[in-house]
């Protein structure tokens, strides 16, 4: 040893440095910190956590979030390398706290080091901003789902329902916890879908009209202000169109399913020879049903242009014209539809 050696201050041993030795610099370094508490605020209706002041969408349970609560109590200093925290246990004291025991280890200044503290995590219950605003009727438009001159049918109702369902779902997975649907009420003219924001109401109308076709338009009506900013409640007013895919039309004397509808006529096959065809929406006398809703009934006899049908409600023979464009044989099922006393084949 000689007079340039570097010795510690502290203790006197050789030092690697000009000033304290590796376990003095270690000992007057605080290389962790443990807070003695953390809190869980989680909302006991949809079971959200409140992180801040953001809520996000949780569903983890008490016993999958209680370590990961007590490791965030940790806190390691700059020079710490390869920071680990064990969690040996975690006790829940009452309804609302648990205490859970970690054993801390790393690295500092090349040498391992090891501790361990104990963490009481406190399990708080508060409403979110999205229960809150659902269960005090908040809401800020409604989309109206409507048909031209009819009423919606039932697959329409539910095909509607079906989309803001969905419609829903993907904006809540993106993170968009105030578009919500708080209510669907279907009534005669068809279905109202009440939305707690205007974005999920618009993207409903779109998609709604991109499915079932039609348009709709917007109606904003000014409901109050709130910190000089006018607060406005939208109508999204969807309007389906006359008629509907697989609509059955009798027009000219024959009967047409529809296949399209668009702007002014629709595109339809007939039913007897299976020609496609453009009809004007004025040019079609009577909607006699849709294809979704028909009948199966038994072919009894065929023969060049008339199939004899077993009528499924009065069980008699009915004739009907033969389609040109299947190949029906007796002992068949076919799906009928009735216009009155008659029965057409759909398919």
């Amino acid at each position: 040893m000689s007079i340039r050696d570097n010795f510690c201050p502290k203790c006197g041993k050789p030092s690697d440095t000009a000033g304290l030795c590796r376990e003095c610099r270690i000992g007057n370094t605080p290389w962790f910190t443990c807070d003695n508490r953390v809190k869980n605020v989680q909302c006991p209706s949809c079971g959200a956590r409140k992180q801040v002041n953001t809520w996000i969408d949780n569903n983890r349970e008490r016993d999958e979030l209680a370590p990961d609560l007590a490791r965030s109590a940790v806190h390691f200093h700059a020079d710490v390398k390869k920071p680990s925290i064990d969690v040996v246990a975690v006790d829940n004291l009452t309804v609302n706290r648990s205490r859970a025991s970690l054993v801390v280890r790393g690295t500092l200044y090349k040498s391992p080091v090891e501790g361990t503290c104990t963490v009481e995590i406190l399990w708080e219950k508060e409403q979110c901003d999205r229960c809150n605003r659902i269960s005090g009727s908040y809401y800020e438009g409604v989309v109206q789902v409507r048909a031209e001159g009819r009423s919606p049918s039932t697959f329409e109702v539910q095909m509607s329902a079906s989309i803001a369902q969905q419609v829903e779902d993907n904006l809540q997975a993106g993170g968009e916890r105030l578009s919500f649907v708080s209510d669907m009420n279907e009534i005669p003219d068809g279905l109202d879908i009440i939305i707690g924001s205007q974005h999920i109401g618009l993207l409903i109308a779109q998609a709604i009209v991109a499915q079932l076709g039609g348009r709709y338009t917007t109606h904003p009506k000014l409901v109050g202000e709130k910190n000089g900013r006018q607060l406005y409640r939208i109508t999204y007013s969807v309007r389906l169109p006359r008629f509907q895919k697989h609509d059955i039309v009798f027009t000219g004397k024959r009967y047409y399913e529809v296949e399209r509808v668009e702007a002014h006529h629709v595109r339809a096959r007939d039913l007897s020879d299976g020609t496609a065809k453009s009809i004007r929406d004025e040019d079609i006398e009577r909607i006699v049903g849709n294809s979704r809703n028909t009948m199966e009934a038994l072919v009894a006899f065929v023969d060049r242009s008339m199939v004899g049908i077993i009528d499924p409600v009065s069980s008699r023979s009915v004739e009907v014209a033969r389609p040109k464009q299947a190949e029906v044989r007796a002992g068949d099922h076919v799906s009928i539809i009735r216009d009155g006393d008659s029965l057409i084949i759909v398919r």
